[in-house]
């Protein structure tokens, strides 16, 4: 019987996993629907997935599935066919692929059951989540970039878009998505008879912020399809010029996939364009930062002179 929760210290799964040839491919997926019984559902996935040797992230809710995975590249194909017959609402689910080719995103399977794949702090209950915004493909993005009458609004957390954006596109000021949702609409009050687009990296943010701002008024609503990841993949298939710039941020080991060469922001800590981000090695702090290699150099890792000097004292 395959045991329901890994057993295995993270440090030992981690050794495992850079020990392995074959490569890894990265990738996301979610789907909002109703899951009746979403911790029989887990047991039953987890277990199938654990068959496959697949790390990540995933949560399960009565809403449906949000996952961040990687698959041996033997078992994608396995993977697809075991995804789709999970459940009926799951089948032909889009895969977002990552874009680089690094496979060391993950190295344990973490699955837990939630109350939200998504924590909106909706409590609205006329709020109806699949009255969303129209699709854009990546030409239709293109096009709508140089429309006057748009607006494009990024649904990710600031240190997201910090290193990377669509061009012109709007922040909302807000590290939360719960905290987005009120804010975004407060801010586009005047503008509800634009278009507005939203976008975040693989479309579950913006699924739900088009839904909400369909449901508050605003009559012109589109989400990229498939987020930046899809964006950026179908762009350079297609041969279409790149609109977003800089870097995609992920929440993965990787902690961002280059798009273009643009650097957009900065060094925390000296100013230097840089867009690497870390965590400070103080791990009572942990900050996610911005680091230049001359910074890193000097600070070994530490986002503050506190935090190294706290960390020599132990």
């Amino acid at each position: 019987m395959i045991a329901l929760y890994n057993r295995v210290s993270n440090q030992e799964l981690r050794v495992r996993m850079f020990r392995e040839s074959e490569p890894r491919i990265t990738l996301s997926f979610y789907r909002y629907f109703i899951l009746n019984d979403p911790q029989s559902f887990r047991d039953i996935f987890y277990r199938t997935l654990r068959v496959l040797n697949v790390f990540g992230r995933i949560y399960i809710a009565t809403e449906g599935i949000n996952a961040q995975i990687n698959v041996p590249e033997s078992r994608l194909g396995t993977l697809r066919e075991v995804l789709y017959s999970a459940h009926p609402k799951l089948d032909g689910l889009r895969l977002n692929i990552a874009l680089d080719e690094d496979s060391r995103s993950f190295w344990v399977l973490r699955m837990k059951v939630r109350p939200h794949i998504l924590a909106d702090g909706i409590k609205d209950p006329t709020f109806n989540p699949t009255n969303v915004g129209t699709y854009l493909t990546a030409k239709e993005v293109n096009l709508m970039m140089d429309d006057p009458d748009v607006i494009f609004i990024d649904m990710r957390n600031h240190y997201e878009y910090e290193v990377g954006h669509f061009n012109q596109a709007i922040e909302i000021p807000s590290d939360t998505f719960r905290e987005q949702l009120p804010m975004t609409v407060r801010m586009l009050r005047y503008y509800k008879n634009k278009k507005i687009v939203m976008y975040c990296t693989g479309g579950i943010r913006c699924e739900k912020a088009s839904a909400w701002m369909i449901h508050n008024g605003f009559k012109k609503v589109y989400q990229i399809e498939g987020g930046i990841l899809q964006y950026v993949r179908s762009a350079r298939q297609q041969g279409l010029p790149l609109k977003f710039i800089g870097k995609n941020f992920v929440f993965d080991e990787r902690l961002g996939e280059r798009i273009t060469s643009d650097i957009i922001a900065n060094c925390h800590q000296c100013g230097a364009p840089s867009d690497t981000h870390t965590n400070c090695r103080n791990q009572s702090c942990h900050l996610l930062f911005i680091q230049c290699p001359l910074c890193a150099k000097k600070h070994q890792g530490y986002c503050s002179m506190l935090c190294q000097e706290k960390n020599m004292r132990i």
